[in-house]
């Protein structure tokens, strides 16, 4: 199988090498490693580029359109877009990958045999794991061990292409899983394969970002009461209760201001079903 990896990375300089260098020492390479410097301010271009020298299959790209940040949503979908423009390999599996994540070096040989075993296998990922306040690595637990986490996650063509590719709204990787079941795949994450997460999800976000998450609920169809309890659920897990009202406040703007959705009816009558299962499944 052929696999195209996309890493959007902005002012990763810090980073980066070590996720570079995960790459290359992997038992099964990617057959395309693409990195897009989205108009960084650091030294991350230099330093990528230093790697594509070396190796043929890393390629770098810079993507100067527009002012960057590192934010969740449009800005980072629309930059993996631009990685897809430069794809040269006609790829059964393809994935957006984080630039400040360490794989462990059998990652892409387990996550490929896992599609090769089961042709149903839409999207497959490991587990992200992140240093504790005692400098240990645990596991990252804003959502269960069942979740595929976005900066991780590969996809085979036909899924991407059922799920229409990814949505340009933070809370693409939810959507996405949950379109993917809609359209019949399976999802799966293989437990053992542990990243090290090299900056906790959210640390470098800016405050406004934080709305978007309600925003996201919204534009997914939701629905109030199912927003407000996966609301509440997500501040508990980060052990913030205040995010509670950034969430809800980013949900009734959404609402105010009438923000396109991002699923049609069909997927989004899905979506409530679905979620509401789970969630009854965990009182039974």
């Amino acid at each position: 199988m052929l696999i195209s990896i996309i890493i959007p990375a902005y002012n990763e300089e810090k980073f980066i090498s070590y996720c570079l260098d995960s790459m290359i020492n992997q038992t099964r390479k990617p057959d395309e490693l693409i990195i897009i410097d989205d108009n960084s301010t650091d030294f991350t271009y230099e330093t990528a580029l230093k790697y594509s020298n070396k190796y043929n299959w890393i390629k770098v790209f810079k993507n100067n359109f527009g002012k960057s940040e590192h934010s969740p949503g449009a800005k980072i979908v629309n930059t993996f877009y631009f990685g897809i423009s430069k794809i040269k390999n006609d790829y059964d599996l393809i994935g957006k990958f984080d630039a400040d994540i360490v794989l462990p070096k059998n990652y892409f040989e387990e996550i490929e045999r896992e599609f090769q075993l089961n042709e149903k296998v839409g999207m497959c990922s490991g587990l992200i794991f992140i240093k504790d306040s005692n400098n240990h690595w645990v596991h990252e637990n804003i959502s269960d061990k069942s979740h595929i986490r976005g900066p991780i996650k590969l996809y085979s063509k036909k899924c991407f292409k059922w799920i229409d590719g990814l949505r340009t709204s933070i809370g693409w990787d939810s959507v996405d899983i949950l379109l993917a079941n809609f359209y019949g795949f399976e999802t799966k994450t293989v437990k053992t394969l542990h990243v090290k997460h090299l900056r906790p999800t959210w640390k470098s976000y800016k405050k406004k970002t934080k709305f978007l998450q309600g925003e996201a609920l919204y534009r997914m169809r939701y629905g109030y009461v199912l927003s407000l309890l996966t609301a509440l659920k997500m501040s508990m897990k980060q052990k913030d209760i205040k995010l509670l009202y950034t969430y809800i406040k980013g949900y009734f703007n959404a609402s105010k201001n009438k923000l396109p959705f991002i699923v049609s009816k069909e997927e989004g009558d899905f979506i409530r079903k679905y979620r509401w299962t789970n969630i009854r499944k965990k009182f039974t």
